[in-house]
């Protein structure tokens, strides 16, 4: 097991402003939890007979462990990859994938309580594979948007500017699939870390904005997710954010600036947390949702993230062992238990 000693930042959380009769945007401070999870596609060789083409066992296992936590968490964010996906354009395909997890879900006794589900974009929703190229499809960006309208809290994100100094040269409306909202005196921000023609790169300018806003206008806490991790682990070399550097240099310096508390990720099928700079924001990697294992991680365990909010932040890795050999294989008999723990200040 993994321990983490005790760490000085800032905390969680935020407020939807839906109805605050009168009060300041962030002037009811509340104590809540959510959970953080991503990643539960399989391999393609454990599709077969699987519509959804998730890790189904794990999904639904993680479905039902998370309905029963007491207390019951706000939200529930799966941070991309839910599906296989890379259907090599067959829209019908990947409507489908979708439209199977979502059955899964509302199969759960997760979907028969007030939790909120917050579905963010990975790159297996978002891509289709050309070549060695994972390339951004406006076509999937579109059926997830429309697919997933239910489990997305906001439109206020940025829309196309094209290529235009000064802007984000985005050539796609990500106005559903970047965005942000407010709950419990905190600021959320969603991610899609590969839009169209703009693959492994975020909104930066839109960013700075949401942000001194929501800085200026007294959040708590302020929390960002997205599916791609920004820097490498400790147990991986490769290159998700950073392969623009430049971009994702400009996107963690906005985040520290304005004391964003955490940025989860995954797409890393690990977890792990990194701080670049001490003292400063978090990175969570929870990317251990039920896809197949990062060979190079020493631990083996799927599980979700369980985040409590109060004036501080307080976060816990909950888990399971997998087998190495049958990582997607059911085990009922493993016993899912805290595998991490450190709470920022």
């Amino acid at each position: 097991m993994k321990s983490f000693p005790l760490f000085s930042a800032c905390s969680l959380g935020a407020v939807l402003l839906f109805g605050s009769l009168g009060c300041s945007r962030f002037g009811q401070k509340q104590d809540y939890t959510f959970v953080v999870l991503g990643d539960n596609r399989v391999a393609p060789e454990d599709t077969v007979g699987n519509p959804s083409t998730t890790n189904t066992y794990q999904l639904k296992r993680m479905f039902e462990e998370i309905a029963q936590l007491r207390p019951l968490p706000k939200f529930v964010f799966f941070n991309g990859d839910l599906i296989l996906g890379y259907t090599d354009g067959d829209t019908v395909r990947f409507t489908r994938e979708l439209r199977e997890w979502i059955k899964i879900y509302k199969a759960s006794s997760l979907a028969k309580t007030d939790v909120k589900l917050v579905t963010i974009a990975g790159n297996h929703e978002t891509c289709e594979k050309i070549g060695n190229a994972r390339v951004a499809m406006q076509a999937n960006e579109k059926i997830f948007v429309r697919e997933m309208k239910d489990y997305i809290m906001n439109d206020n994100g940025p829309h196309a500017t094209g290529l235009i100094s000064n802007t984000d040269s985005l050539m796609s409306d990500q106005s559903k699939l970047t965005y942000s909202f407010d709950y419990g005196g905190d600021h959320f921000v969603i991610f899609n870390s590969d839009p169209l023609d703009r693959e492994s790169r975020v909104p930066y300018h839109w960013l700075n904005k949401d942000l001194k806003e929501a800085r200026k206008d007294g959040a708590r806490h302020i929390f960002s997710f997205q599916h791609k991790p920004p820097f490498q682990t400790h147990y991986l070399s490769e290159p998700a954010l950073e392969e623009h550097a430049s971009n994702r240099d400009s996107m963690w310096a906005c985040l520290v600036k304005y004391d964003c508390d955490v940025n989860f990720a995954s797409h890393y099928h690990i977890w792990d947390t990194v701080q670049p700079h001490k003292g400063k924001t978090w990175l969570v990697v929870c990317g251990n949702a039920g896809a197949p294992m990062q060979p190079d991680w020493p631990q083996y365990y799927y599980g979700f993230t369980i985040v409590k909010v109060n004036d501080k932040v307080d976060i816990t890795s909950m888990g399971r062992d997998a087998d190495k050999d049958h990582q997607t294989a059911p085990a009922p008999d493993k016993l899912t238990m805290i595998r991490a723990h450190f709470v920022i200040d």
